[in-house]
């Protein structure tokens, strides 16, 4: 019964799939956000803003989108250390600058906000196949897991 409620979310037919189709936005949104700040022009608040004003999108997607930023701005430093940490052979300064925000982005969600730990993960881990590729798929599934672990989520 559980996995047909399921099916239906991920078929996009179920109640809630309108709810998961927003978050999914406002992660999106989010890491928009903050790649496009790697590049120094503007900050990842008035980027955001920028493309919430252009959009005029969803709430709940907006929401997130605000969360998200927020988290990975006041936590940055923190959220490095994290990387470090997890994945010691990848220099935050070396990653790529993609790499780098779906990272800070997915690490944000997991540390500082209430979505279960294990549905950010899933979610991240799609978002970095799509953006990225398998080999930073594997990477957000393995500093994700082991970040989780370490704080008990």
């Amino acid at each position: 019964m559980a996995s047909e409620g399921k099916a239906a979310a991920d078929s996009g037919k179920g109640p809630g799939s309108d709810r998961v189709r927003s978050l999914r936005a406002g992660r999106r949104l989010a890491l928009a956000a903050i790649f496009e700040a790697e590049f120094g022009q503007r900050t990842a608040d008035a980027i955001l803003e920028r493309h919430l004003a252009e959009t005029e999108g969803d709430p709940r997607a907006a929401e997130l989108a605000r969360a998200l930023v927020l988290a990975v701005v006041t936590h940055r430093d923190t959220i490095d250390a994290e990387i470090v940490q997890a994945a010691p052979q990848y220099p935050v300064g070396q990653l790529a600058r993609m790499d780098r925000a779906l990272l800070r982005c997915a690490i944000g969600e997991v540390l500082h906000s209430p979505t279960p730990a294990r549905v950010a993960i899933a979610e991240w881990v799609e978002l970095a196949r799509s953006y990225s590729g398998d080999p930073m798929r594997r990477l957000m599934n393995g500093v994700l897991g082991r970040i989780a672990r370490s704080v008990g989520r």
